[in-house]
């Protein structure tokens, strides 16, 4: 399995905020607006799948580009596409894909609540309002946490 993935969230101009994703075998880096509540999506899509659901999604809007993250999950491993499409309503197998990875669902959720455990602590919940435009997501990142800590039995992020 592939291991040390990285995320991250970076404000940008209001309403912008470029996402990079890393492992050891490839980078992608992504542009989301605040049109749609990304962030949300991001972290929703993976409680799901700590919950237990096999396939979810999650959508970053770039206005008109859209990349697309697609999960499916098999017991512990989950398998992760991102691809780009030139418009959000377009169909899977128009888009293209710019990373894939497969890894545990405990390192996806680590990584992905790091991830914004990071951007809170870089900006500050109202600080992220400023830049975003949005509140910071903290329903749904306590969501993540919380089930991620029953699924995982452990009180590490």
């Amino acid at each position: 399995m592939t291991s040390g993935l990285r995320i991250s969230w970076t404000l940008g101009t209001h309403g912008w905020a470029d996402c990079t994703l890393e492992d050891h075998h490839a980078k992608a880096e992504l542009t989301a607006s605040y049109i749609t509540s990304a962030p949300e999506e991001l972290l929703t899509a993976v409680a799901r799948l700590v919950a237990g659901e096999t396939e979810t999604r999650a959508q970053f809007e770039a206005e008109p580009t859209a990349y697309r993250w697609i999960f499916y999950r098999e017991g512990e491993d989950i398998w992760i596409r991102v691809l780009v499409l030139r418009d959000g309503s377009d169909h899977d197998n128009r888009g293209t894909e710019i990373w894939s990875s497969q890894l545990g669902i405990d390192q996806l959720a680590r990584t992905v609540i790091r991830c914004f455990d990071e951007v809170a602590q870089t900006y500050g919940e109202s600080g992220y309002r400023g830049k975003w435009g949005e509140h910071f997501p903290r329903t749904e990142l306590e969501a993540l946490r919380r089930l991620w800590h029953a699924h995982h039995g452990s009180d590490n992020t």
